[in-house]
């Protein structure tokens, strides 16, 4: 299977009749960690067995995000990346299902009558051992194969993955990038903990500091991470570079509501606006706080660059 073809289908509209025939799994899968991935070689092995498209079905918003709102846990990853991951993963396509109050309002049978046999065929369903939907919450595994035995669809659910004895979740990841341990969490997720968009224009306050950033928009109410921390940006074209990078609202200049993501690069000068860029995390510095004054702040975000460039002169092997 080429990864290289995913199709992405945004919304239960957009489905087609040459869509119809497939074998689903339904999550959030927000990291694509090591749990999720044992989820997605399942699905591929059989899809691969059926002879039928894997299809990976996602909300947005996600459930606890459309209950929640801004006090919903913050995302580990946008969209964009999550999709990206999946196809990393071999995954042919993803239908990403609006969560609204008539999604919302579904049963447990209807979603399936409607959603998973009229509009998708599906012959089989693989779900993690916790799965729940519907409005009334009875929409489990056993729900599913009493369906499927009626509605001509198979089920398999997944064991939850542990590691060091712990359940591998998107929540203990949280915790641990929280916490400052980017190792473990990188070890969760099979791959180092970054966060990735594209460059865009700032208010240029970072070069008038003698600081130049490159500023990523976050869209989103709450980072995972908040705080100054060392850093490796990569980009498309394979360079790499060092750096410092605050995750915050930038307190002292604008106490802005959605996160933003500022890397200032070591040893760099070249003009990469609108450029994409991916951001790995490899150790917290301090917190984000606020400063009486610009020179307060100038004088901190030379405090960083040395604290930073002296944690990868003692750590050369992780860039």
């Amino acid at each position: 299977m080429n990864p290289e073809s995913t199709e992405f289908i945004r919304g239960l509209h957009n489905l087609r009749p040459r869509h119809r025939g497939c074998v689903a799994t339904i999550g959030s899968f927000d990291g694509v960690h090591l749990g999720h991935q044992a989820i997605l070689r399942q699905l591929r092995q059989a899809a691969d067995h059926y002879e039928l498209p894997a299809l990976v079905i996602l909300f947005e918003p996600q459930p606890h995000e459309f209950f929640s709102g801004e006090k919903a846990p913050a995302r580990l990853m946008r969209l964009r990346e999550k999709v990206m991951a999946l196809r990393e993963q071999g995954i042919e396509r993803v239908l990403c299902v609006q969560f609204n109050e008539r999604l919302r309002s579904l049963s447990a049978q209807q979603f399936i009558e409607e959603v998973l046999v009229e509009r998708l065929g599906i012959r089989h369903l693989v779900v993690g051992d916790d799965f729940r939907f519907g409005c009334d919450r009875r929409g489990d595994f056993t729900l599913l194969q009493q369906a499927g035995e009626q509605l001509d669809f198979t089920v398999s659910d997944t064991c939850t993955l542990l590691l060091h004895g712990e359940r591998v979740s998107s929540t203990r990841i949280r915790s641990l990038l929280e916490a400052g341990d980017f190792a473990a969490a990188a070890e969760l997720l099979g791959r180092p903990y970054s966060l990735g968009g594209r460059i865009a224009y700032g208010q240029q306050l970072g070069r008038q500091l003698g600081v130049p950033t490159a500023n990523i928009h976050l869209r989103r109410y709450r980072s995972p991470l908040q705080g100054v921390f060392a850093v490796v940006a990569r980009f498309q074209d394979g360079s790499q570079y060092t750096g410092v990078a605050n995750v915050g609202v930038r307190p002292t200049v604008s106490g802005d509501k959605k996160p933003l993501l500022e890397v200032h690069l070591f040893d760099f000068s070249r003009s990469v606006y609108g450029a994409a860029i991916d951001v790995e995390f490899c150790t917290r510095l301090r917190s984000e706080k606020k400063f009486e004054s610009l020179d307060a702040l100038r004088a901190q975000l030379q405090q960083d660059i040395l604290d930073a460039r002296q944690w990868f002169v003692n750590h050369p092997s992780l860039h």
